[in-house]
C-alpha cells in the first residue's frame, strides 16, 4: 500500500460475508436491528457490502481501510466469517485494505496459536475484540492474557468496541448483550499490564466518554477511533481533547458499512476540529499507529 496516494486511512471497518442474506432469521433480525440504530437500510435489505465491493468503495475515494470481521460465535451463535478468508481478500486488494482479525477470547489456546498463524502466514496486522458481543471483562487476565501476550509479541494492534452498541439494540432482551463489559475503564487494566501492546478504543465511548479520553490520555499505548457516531453528535468535551492534548492519538473511523465515511467526512467538516488537526486525525495518526510513518 502506497500511503502517500491516499487521502484518508478509515481504522475500523467491518467485513461482511456474501452469504449473509442466506442467514437464519435470527441473523436477519440482528441486521435489521443494526439498520434501524444506524438509520441504514442497505443493512435492512441484506443488501450488505462484500469485501471486493468495500475495496471498490474506498479504492474510489482513495481511503485505506482496517477491515475485520467479529467472532461472536459463542454469545450469539451466528458462525463468524473466516478471518483467513478476510485476509485472502485483503491480499488480493492491498492497494487499499489492511487486514484485522477477530478471535473470540474464550477459545483460549486455540485462540491463541490463531493469533500467531495469523500474523506470520496471513499479514493480519491486528485485532478486533468487542467484549459486550464477545461476553467478557478486557482484564480478566485468566480468559486473555495470554492472546494480548501474543498480539503483542507479533507487534499487531487491539482494537476494544467500548462503550453503548447497536449490537441487540431494541430487541427483546437487548439480545443477551450486556453493556458492562464495553466500559473502556477495564482496557486501562490491559494498558498497564501490556504497555508495549499498542491499543485502540473504538467509538466515543457512550456514556462512558471521559473514562475513554482518560485511559487515552494517561497510558502511551492507547489510541481513540472515532467510528461509530457521525461527527455532528461528538460530545462536546470528545471535540476539546481532540483539539488539543489528544490530537495524536484520534483516529479517523467509520464503522462501515453501518456509517459511511461519505457521511463520516461530511459531518467532521462541520464541526470545530482545528485545521491542523484534521490531517493528523484522518491520516497521520493512523501511519505512525502502522508504522507507516
Amino acid at each position: 500500500m502506497n500511503f502517500d496516494d491516499l487521502v484518508a486511512i478509515d481504522i475500523h471497518t467491518h467485513a461482511e460475508e456474501p452469504c449473509n442474506h442466506h442467514r437464519d432469521d435470527g441473523y436477519n433480525e440482528f441486521q435489521a436491528g443494526m439498520a434501524r440504530y444506524f438509520r441504514n437500510p442497505a443493512g435492512a435489505e441484506g443488501m450488505l457490502p462484500t469485501v471486493p465491493q468495500t475495496a471498490e468503495y474506498f479504492r474510489e475515494r482513495k481511503i485505506g481501510a482496517v477491515i475485520f470481521p467479529v467472532d461472536a460465535e459463542r454469545e450469539t451463535g451466528f458462525r463468524r466469517y473466516s478471518n483467513e478468508e478476510v485476509a485472502q481478500l485483503c491480499a488480493e486488494n492491498d492497494d487499499i485494505l489492511i487486514p484485522f482479525a477477530s478471535i473470540d477470547p474464550h477459545k483460549g489456546k486455540a485462540g491463541v496459536r490463531e493469533v500467531r498463524r495469523l500474523v506470520k502466514d496471513f499479514g493480519v496486522r491486528g485485532f478486533k475484540f468487542h467484549p459486550t458481543m464477545q461476553g467478557f471483562w478486557p482484564n480478566d487476565y485468566k480468559l486473555v492474557y495470554k492472546m494480548y501476550e501474543a498480539i503483542e509479541e507479533e507487534g499487531a494492534i487491539a482494537l476494544f468496541h467500548t462503550g453503548q452498541t447497536g449490537v441487540g439494540s431494541g430487541m427483546r432482551g437487548g439480545m443477551g448483550m450486556r453493556l458492562k463489559y464495553s466500559n473502556p475503564v477495564h482496557v486501562d487494566d490491559v494498558a498497564v499490564d501490556f504497555p508495549d501492546l499498542k491499543i485502540i478504543l473504538a467509538h466515543p465511548s457512550f456514556p462512558w466518554t471521559e473514562e475513554g479520553l482518560m485511559v487515552a490520555q494517561h497510558k502511551p499505548n492507547v489510541y481513540i477511533d472515532m467510528s461509530g457516531w457521525s461527527p455532528k453528535y461528538f460530545p462536546e468535551i470528545f471535540i476539546k481533547y481532540a483539539n488539543s492534548i489528544l490530537k495524536k492519538k484520534m483516529l479517523f473511523g467509520s464503522d462501515w458499512p453501518a456509517i459511511t465515511p461519505d457521511r463520516w467526512l461530511k459531518d467532521f467538516e462541520e464541526i470545530g476540529i482545528k485545521d491542523e488537526v484534521r490531517p493528523l486525525i484522518l491520516k497521520e495518526n493512523a501511519m505512525r499507529l502502522l508504522g507507516a510513518a
